[in-house]
């Protein structure tokens, strides 16, 4: 339990990459020596929306409204009940104001793909990030370079 407290008040930047800990991994002697010095755990989604959140002084309305999705939807997401898609957990990283690590953890806790720079649409949305865009903006450079938007007529569910 202590352990758990520690890890929620640790910083979402301060976490360790998973390339570190797959190094740590590999450097080991055996899997138990590993496990005594690190304490892997599933990454809830929801959970790290939270502290995204508290760490930034964001609260989950703000958030919630930035991503341009619907607040029912969004508090769904956050409250751990329904899962978002790609698109929308992207969104929620935006929201967030997540810089690019952050967003990339964030994807990955929601189990969707990470950003890839090799995907035309994946490079603007890292770029967007990266230089700190709002949703908003990042949609203006995707329409403009002919892919699609993150938000969609849809985008309420």
């Amino acid at each position: 339990m202590a352990a758990e407290t520690e890890r929620t008040m640790t910083s979402i930047e301060d976490q360790p990459l998973t390339e570190e800990l797959l190094e740590r991994l590999l450097a080991s002697s055996s899997p138990d020596q590993y496990l005594s010095q690190e304490e892997p755990g599933d990454c809830d989604l929801s959970e790290m929306l939270l502290t995204l959140a508290r760490e930034k002084g964001i609260s989950r309305t703000e958030a919630i409204r930035a991503t341009g999705l619907s607040a029912p939807y969004g508090y769904q997401i956050f409250a751990g009940t329904r899962h978002p898609n790609r698109d929308a957990a992207i969104m929620m990283a935006f929201g967030l104001r997540c810089n690019l690590i952050e967003c990339q953890r964030l994807l990955k806790a929601a189990g969707v793909s990470e950003l890839w720079v090799k995907r035309r649409r994946d490079a603007i949305i890292i770029f967007c990030v990266d230089h700190g865009y709002t949703r908003e903006r990042c949609d203006d450079e995707l329409f403009r370079l002919g892919e699609e938007t993150l938000l969609k007529v849809d985008a309420g569910e």
